[in-house]
């Protein structure tokens, strides 16, 4: 589970000020970059589907972390609130929208 400290995802890097939007887009564009990366390992026969499908669904849980993050911060900004007042929402809860 994320912190305030942390950026979305288990890279085990951590920014300075991690939950500026320009860091949570830049972990959005690693996160894709990554999950191309898959795509091409399973076309590649490098990995299996089983295991694609798995680290696809925790890629989507964090994207849609980030995604949300973002949501949060720009609904603060527009409310005259402070941004860095939002955080990283549990999967379960964000994953929920969907459902």
């Amino acid at each position: 589970m994320a912190t305030p400290d942390t950026v979305v995802g288990q890279t085990g890097r951590v920014a300075t000020d991690p939950n500026t939007d320009s860091n949570i887009l830049a972990r959005v564009h690693e996160l894709v970059a990554e999950e191309k990366e898959l795509r091409a390992k399973l076309q590649h026969r490098e990995i299996d589907e089983t295991e694609e499908h798995r680290r696809l669904k925790a890629l989507e849980v964090q994207l849609d972390q980030a995604w949300d993050l973002l949501r949060q911060r720009r609904a603060l900004r527009e409310s005259g609130q402070d941004p860095d007042q939002a955080s990283v929402r549990p999967e379960d809860e964000v994953e929920g929208y969907l459902n």
